[in-house]
């Protein structure tokens, strides 16, 4: 499925992930996902109503949540993967990153289809709108100078600097206001 999140994928993460929270188990993601996985079977399925647990998940768990993005992290599944947007802790990434809505491809056929179908060349077009498009918005470092990471760095330093990061993060404590339970999307 090419790293994609569907159902059952969704569910079984995020069971994990409140298991490790229930046993005070930090959490370590690595991410490679170009999204949800499409087609009827998994909307008749509730693929949004099984992507949010996994959102609720991360979201709720309190222990330290760290993400490394090795590779894709597109659209609502690069969210729901322990994003700075649902408070990862320590978020990196290493430079063959691509941090966007979407994937290049796709992304340029929606924004520019008609300039590519209008061009001489409409396949030549296509290939450098999709460089451009790679350049200026899926990269890491432009992630990273919006906050959406905290760092990119080389993967040989990968070790170092989760432990480094752990290190600081193993007094971690989170003030919640009290509450009965939480709403689980069921």
């Amino acid at each position: 499925m090419a790293g994609c999140l569907d159902i059952d994928a969704s569910v079984k993460a995020a069971r994990f992930i409140r298991f490790c929270d229930a046993f005070n188990i930090p959490l370590l993601t690595f991410v490679d996902v170009p999204g949800f996985l499409p087609g009827a079977n998994q909307e008749w399925g509730g693929i949004i109503r099984h992507g949010a647990k996994l959102l609720y998940a991360y979201s709720e768990s309190t222990v330290p949540k760290m993400t490394v993005i090795m590779r894709k992290a597109y659209g609502g599944a690069y969210d729901v993967m322990c994003s700075k947007h649902i408070r990862g802790d320590y978020n990196i990434a290493w430079p063959t990153a691509q941090l966007a809505v979407m994937g290049a491809d796709g992304a340029v056929q929606i924004i520019h289809r008609k300039r590519i179908n209008s061009s001489r060349n409409p396949e030549q077009e296509r290939e450098r709108l999709v460089e451009e498009y790679g350049d200026l918005f899926a990269n890491p470092y432009k992630a990273a100078s919006l906050g959406y990471l905290d760092d990119v760095i080389e993967p040989k330093n990968t070790r170092e600097k989760l432990c480094k990061a752990l290190g600081m993060l193993l007094d971690k404590q989170e003030d919640r206001p009290a509450r009965k339970h939480g709403n689980i999307p069921l």
